[in-house]
């Protein structure tokens, strides 16, 4: 089977390589932010544990919003 981008015997299109380098890239800063937001999650003023708190705020705030009769 040959996949999306690929020509077979494994020549793949530009378009396929740099697909694949992308997602290396984004995995990479993803990880580099989560490191970067969850060094201190000891104390409870980390901007990780903020930023938690804040979308369970938003989401009980959300789904009050949307219990509400039509």
């Amino acid at each position: 089977m040959i996949s999306a981008g690929c020509l077979g015997h494994g020549r793949c299109t530009r378009w396929a390589a740099q697909r694949g380098q992308s997602s290396t890239e984004y995995v990479i800063v993803c990880a580099a932010l989560a490191l970067a937001l969850g060094l201190d999650m000891n104390s409870d003023t980390s901007v990780l544990w903020q930023l938690i708190d804040a979308f369970k705020s938003a989401y009980a705030n959300f789904s009050y919003a949307v219990s509400l009769p039509g």
